[in-house]
């Protein structure tokens, strides 16, 4: 492995880890949280799923670009939307279940925000490094 890269493993399994955590949290959202929580809160709690979901695939799709495509960008990609997942969804599914969990966690709220920058800073970052790539051609 070349400095600055991830392995295709580490995509496949960062990628697969967020994935099926994500279809696992959806089924609990699904068939046991619907009854326990608020329908505010579930509907929040699905949009963290969904975010993870779409994330994860991201993460997956990453690790079978061109390898011209791979480097040290993609390293941040990678890490953007890693860390904008954990941030983003985990803080919604801690508030979204609260009436369940019983834990004061309403500082976790600022960090909702900042989850979604990391996530929307991958997505630029994949942006600009396509278009760099087309012209480098």
């Amino acid at each position: 492995m070349k400095e600055g890269k991830i392995s295709d493993k580490a995509f496949i399994w960062a990628g697969s880890l967020i994935t099926g955590t994500g279809v696992i949290l959806g089924a609990m959202g699904a068939h046991w949280l619907r009854n326990n929580i608020s329908i505010v809160d579930l509907q929040s709690f699905e949009t963290g799923v969904r975010y993870q979901l779409i994330h994860g695939l991201a993460i997956l799709i990453l690790g079978v670009l061109p390898k011209s495509f791979q480097g040290t960008m993609v390293k941040f990609i990678f890490h953007a939307f890693w860390i904008g997942v954990m941030l983003f969804s985990g803080s919604i599914y801690l508030l979204a279940t609260r009436e369940v969990t019983m834990l004061q966690l309403g500082w976790l709220g600022p960090v909702t925000p900042v989850g979604g920058v990391f996530l929307i800073t991958g997505w630029a970052l994949l942006f600009f490094t396509s278009i760099r790539q087309v012209k480098e051609g």
